[in-house]
């Protein structure tokens, strides 16, 4: 049987928000017993930097409206009805359509995202006053078949000194599941393809120094086992769970910064809605001063220029953009094999 409707009182900049919640008891993580609710208040616990890395930027929401074991769909234009603290920006898309996408510029907006089953916040990595140039490089270090999160935290600190000598300054996050994230804030000065340029040539030399362990290759038949530097995660319209997001896994665990110096002891299972409001008072959030000292790219795409002129271009995008400049063609090595035989 649902559960009646509550209302939360919901603190912010412009004083408290009433927010509805239909289905308070309705369970999203079965196997935690998490209820929206439980959601609900854990986004209001952990505003501050939810907002800080969520907050005033696109945002695409990951619904699931029979919990977590369920099916689940993208929300990013704001729906009919949104109440008026439910912000928008028009963004242009890949296939060049321009639409309005969702802003969170409060944590009332989050909440009302809870109450329609929101369970994961997809940020850019563009703000709203500009949606086209970046203030955050990101890399995403993810495990293949036969590796696991240790082997992410292995490769992690060298990636940290690749984009050190690149003259930038790496902060890290759990992905919320078996990866990891490694995020730069960089000044907007460059739109998303240089972006992308620069991940690929910062991926590159991490794979020369490490070749055993990281890839860059895009085809999983040819990764092997190791971390694939996942590149194309810093095209627009491409984007991770946001920090401090919950992810649609059976532990509810949380998309969580973490300092370097507890990295190698970090286990990312313990990091969940119903944990996370205690570590903020404990120990504070670890990006508390993320945006403070933005750096440039420009190193970065020197190399990348430096690795074109030896030969090393354009990687594939993703199936569903349209053909880009210099792309090889989108066609597995091995069926590309076999048409060539």
């Amino acid at each position: 049987m649902a559960s009646a409707r509550i209302t939360l009182t919901v603190p912010g900049p412009h004083g408290d928000r009433e927010v509805g919640l239909s289905n308070p008891s309705r369970v999203l993580w079965p196997e935690q017993g998490i209820t929206k609710r439980d959601l609900a208040e854990y986004l209001i616990a952990v505003a501050e930097p939810f907002l800080a890395a969520n907050g005033a930027r696109p945002v695409s929401l990951q619904r699931y409206p029979d919990g977590v074991d369920g099916e689940s769909f993208f929300s990013k234009n704001p729906p009919r009805g949104a109440p008026d603290y439910v912000d928008a920006v028009t963004v242009t898309y890949n296939s060049g359509r321009r639409h309005p996408q969702l802003v969170i510029t409060e944590i009332a907006a989050a909440v009302w995202a809870a109450q329609m089953n929101t369970v994961v916040f997809h940020p850019w990595a563009s703000l709203a006053d500009d949606t086209d140039n970046p203030v955050e490089l990101r890399i995403d270090l993810d495990p293949q078949p036969g590796t696991d999160f240790a082997d992410a935290v292995a490769v992690a600190p060298a990636l940290r000194d690749v984009l050190a000598e690149g003259g930038l300054d790496a902060w890290i996050k759990t992905s919320g599941s078996r990866g990891l994230h490694v995020f730069c804030p960089i000044e907007p000065r460059h739109e998303f393809l240089d972006v992308r340029h620069a991940v690929i040539a910062a991926g590159r030399e991490l794979a020369r120094r490490m070749p055993d362990q990281v890839t860059v290759d895009w085809w999983k038949e040819e990764r092997g086992r190791r971390i694939f530097v996942d590149f194309n995660q810093a095209n627009r319209d491409r984007t991770m769970a946001g920090a401090y997001s919950p992810r649609a896994l059976p532990g509810a665990t949380v998309s969580t910064p973490v300092t370097w110096e507890e990295l190698a002891s970090v286990d990312p299972s313990s990091f969940t809605v119903r944990t996370m409001p205690r570590r903020l008072a404990e120990v504070g959030d670890p990006w508390a001063e993320f945006a403070m000292k933005p750096g440039r790219i420009d190193t970065l795409l020197q190399w990348w220029e430096r690795d074109v002129a030896d030969g090393l271009g354009e990687l594939p995008f993703p199936p569903e953009f349209p053909k880009m400049p210099g792309e090889p063609p989108r066609v597995q090595p091995s069926r590309a094999r076999k048409t060539e035989d």
